[in-house]
């Protein structure tokens, strides 16, 4: 038996991401969950503005683009009228986390029965290496030359937190993905929240924490280790919401 195949649910062409970028890996780990429940003919995916829009490229199944940060509106639409799919959104955080907040916030609030695989690079990526709502302290970026400073820019946004604090999500989750175990933790979180989906139990949330070799100015061996000594204590992986353990 091969040790890897490409997933039926990705086309049959390469990437178009960055070389190093971990947005590929996340995508491959969406379709092999996909795959595995035998969803590939079920799913819809819709993607909004930023790298993410790359999906639109890659899935072997339903696409469909949403305006930036509104993915959670066109998801919440296709799930009203199309119960029995596999409806998931893909997005950066800058489109999650600054133009869509609101909708995010407001889809999570209501427990609308679809997943959120959430892709966070820390940076606008798509745009330029602008600061997102999640860069880091001191972290530079085109529009923060000397570092992100708290006093006049804010904090990271923690959106698994925040999300957690509501009552309707069932599953919030937040996986690293430059380890292999953080690798083999985020699928089996991505097929849970899928399942959970299917089984109609409400609004699934995973975040996957990534990099940006380009906007972050390293190679991708260093982006892993910047991950290890700054992304991850900020933003620390783990279960934030789980109501089929608490009950």
């Amino acid at each position: 038996m091969p040790a890897y195949k490409r997933p039926s649910s990705l086309m049959p062409m390469t990437t178009g991401y960055c070389p190093g970028c971990l947005h590929a890996l996340g995508t491959r780990l969406v379709a092999d969950a996909i795959d595995e429940l035998n969803q590939q003919q079920n799913a819809i995916n819709v993607v909004s503005v930023g790298c993410s829009a790359l999906n639109l490229y890659s899935w072997n199944g339903d696409d469909i683009g949403a305006a930036h940060g509104r993915a959670p509106a066109v998801a919440t639409g296709i799930k009203r009228c199309l119960p029995d799919r596999l409806v998931f959104t893909y997005q950066g955080d800058g489109d999650l986390a600054a133009i869509g907040l609101a909708e995010i916030m407001s889809a999570a609030n209501r427990g609308e029965n679809f997943t959120v695989i959430f892709a966070n690079n820390q940076t606008y990526g798509m745009t330029g290496g602008q600061m997102a709502p999640t860069t880091l302290i001191g972290q530079k970026s085109t529009t923060t030359p000397f570092g992100r400073d708290p006093q006049t820019t804010g904090y990271p946004l923690k959106m698994c937190e925040l999300i957690a604090t509501l009552e309707a999500p069932v599953f919030v989750a937040r996986y690293a993905l430059n380890t292999p175990k953080g690798v083999s933790d985020a699928k089996k979180g991505i097929k849970k929240a899928f399942e959970l989906q299917l089984a109609g139990k409400g609004f699934t949330f995973i975040e996957l924490l990534t990099n940006c070799p380009t906007n972050w100015g390293m190679s991708p061996l260093q982006t892993l280790d910047y991950m290890d000594t700054n992304t991850i204590p900020y933003f620390k992986p783990g279960i934030y919401k789980d109501t089929e353990v608490q009950g």
